[in-house]
């Protein structure tokens, strides 16, 4: 029961609000509130200086919440301890992705190695999966974003070129036509990504090094909704080339002299590398990124 107590008050300082902190535990906005009161209540403290919807932390609250995240860490590698005692041709692995594209080939031969095993996919931007591993949300976490934490072990799997993508009916998507320059961008509206992608980080980092500012911008949360909008003539976007849906619906135009390179690498916990799911995992990308 305390537990259910500390998750409220937790994910409320963490997450900044009740709201979000309900939508973090899937519960009610009175529930969460609830069971903050019925914790000071127990206790006899104050945990938050209440003015109107704002709330700040008392010093009471500020120096729970270290042990606090200690516990719901321990709590997390019981979890996972437990998922991964069981065998293989059991239990659960999770998976955080900006997108499947690189790492499809590797949870295919996963499957079928271990095809009892139940996966879970997330899809996020750059930063949205590499927060949710180290919250404990998945085991592994595909990112374009390249991090320096000594907690996680990264592994490089996969190279990439930005490519302009257009829709059939533009005038580069004309047979033939070769690399374009990004100086092209000055009279098209060009798709963003949300802050926090790598995708768009690299776009940014292009433009600016070519000086080059697009007619005009139009920011669209999320890949598929940018690949529908071009479809449908709202402008073009650059995105790495392996993450281009193939077909005739979208065209993918080469970028003189060369296209912006987007890394991709998958990271996990150190604390973790030894586990069954992560080494049995580990040791199938392994085979995937040697297969001709």
């Amino acid at each position: 029961m305390l537990a259910s107590l500390l998750a409220a008050f937790y994910e409320t300082v963490r997450q900044g609000s009740i709201t979000a902190a309900a939508r973090r535990l899937d519960v009610s906005q009175p529930t969460v509130t609830s069971r903050i009161q019925q914790l000071e209540k127990q206790y006899g403290v104050e945990l938050f200086f209440r003015r109107g919807s704002r709330l700040d932390l008392t010093q009471t609250g500020a120096t729970i919440m270290p042990l606090i995240d200690r516990m719901m860490q321990t709590e997390h590698d019981i979890d996972f301890a437990l998922r991964n005692e069981r065998e293989l041709f059991a239990g659960s692995f999770r998976l955080g992705a900006t997108g499947p594209y690189y790492i499809l080939p590797t949870i295919a031969a996963f499957r079928r190695r271990y095809p009892h095993v139940q996966l879970g996919i997330e899809i996020d931007n750059s930063q949205g999966v590499l927060d949710a591993l180290m919250e404990f949300r998945v085991d592994v976490a595909v990112s374009s974003n390249a991090v320096d934490d000594p907690n996680l072990v990264c592994h490089r799997i996969a190279d990439d070129k930005l490519v302009l993508v257009v829709a059939p009916g533009h005038p580069l998507a004309v047979a033939g036509q070769g690399p374009v320059e990004l100086d092209v961008l000055k009279t098209e509206t060009l798709l963003l990504r949300e802050p926090g992608s790598r995708t768009r980080d690299a776009t940014e980092t292009a433009l600016a090094r070519c000086s080059v500012e697009p007619a005009a911008l139009i920011e669209i949360g999320g890949r598929e909704a940018i690949c529908e909008a071009i479809r449908h003539g709202l402008g073009c976007a650059l995105m790495p080339s392996g993450e281009v849906p193939r077909g005739a619906s979208l065209v993918a135009v080469p970028i003189a002299p060369e296209g912006p390179v987007v890394h991709e690498y998958l990271y996990h916990l150190r604390s973790r590398a030894n586990t069954r799911l992560i080494l049995a995992f580990m040791a199938t990308l392994n085979e995937t990124l040697k297969a001709p």
